[in-house]
């Protein structure tokens, strides 16, 4: 175990790059913070890389991280790390899996075309988790799926199912060449629905917090829905809906 009490350490700024996108993409790593989000990382196998603790804090005995390399550091390198005003005091650099989605065998499909708010798709990531959809499909314009807000928002769900980038274009195609029914989100020329006979397969697609989904999308849907407003909000937030819709056909 080694200890790092100085925010000018090498290692803490090579660390602290990990907050960006460009050094996420570049190291294929990521930070995640906090005692359950480790903890749930720690239950899948070879994705963190290294444990980095605050001196002053104490892991759970339950804890087997193995020969997983242990860093004590001093409150002010956490908050260096930290992404959040009050953090816990434990951080993990994690690997971004290289997952795969196999359409032979998932049957249930979340896609997210330009969803750019971080709180969102996370809680959409959350949501598929507990519904027990197949995998996640983030299309272009979204925020990363590594992102610290993401992260927190899906409270541990990116180590429970596949989530990968795409092209829903090709994914659309590919999808309803299997004969799975490909559903877009639309308040226009959409149908209500429940008018819609819930199947053991589908695939979602919900969009951009003001625009929506891409019209492009929508023109290659089996078929597109709303959900009605019976009050006198215009409309409502991405991530809700996404939950009434997937818990429907679920």
């Amino acid at each position: 175990m080694k200890h790092i009490h100085s925010v000018k350490n090498p290692q803490i700024k090579e660390w602290k790059k990990l907050l960006t996108k460009k050094e996420r993409d570049k190291t294929g790593t990521f930070l995640i913070e906090g005692y359950h989000l480790v903890e749930e990382a720690l239950k899948q196998e070879n994705v963190i890389t290294e444990l980095i603790v605050n001196e002053a804090a104490e892991l759970p005995p339950h804890w087997n991280y193995g020969s997983i390399p242990v860093t004590t550091v001093t409150e002010e390198v956490i908050k260096t790390l930290s992404d959040t005003e009050t953090p816990q005091g434990v951080i993990a650099v994690c690997r971004q899996e290289q997952v795969s989605l196999d359409v032979s065998s998932a049957k249930t499909f979340l896609l997210i075309d330009a969803v750019q708010d971080p709180g969102n798709v996370g809680t959409m990531i959350r949501t598929a988790d507990a519904a027990g959809i197949d995998g996640v499909i983030v299309g272009k314009g979204s925020v990363d799926v590594y992102n610290p807000k993401v992260l927190r928002s899906a409270q541990g769900s990116h180590f429970h199912l596949p989530i990968i980038t795409g092209d829903l274009n090709n994914w659309i195609e590919t999808l309803q060449q299997k004969g799975i029914p490909v559903y877009g989100t639309s308040l226009e020329n959409g149908q209500n629905y429940r008018e819609v006979t819930p199947t053991h397969e589908f695939a979602l697609i919900v969009g951009n917090e003001g625009s929506g989904v891409a019209k492009e999308l929508l023109q290659q849907t089996t078929s597109n829905l709303y959900i009605p407003i019976h009050g006198k909000s215009e409309s409502l937030n991405v991530a809700v809906a996404t939950g009434i819709l997937l818990y429907y056909f679920k």
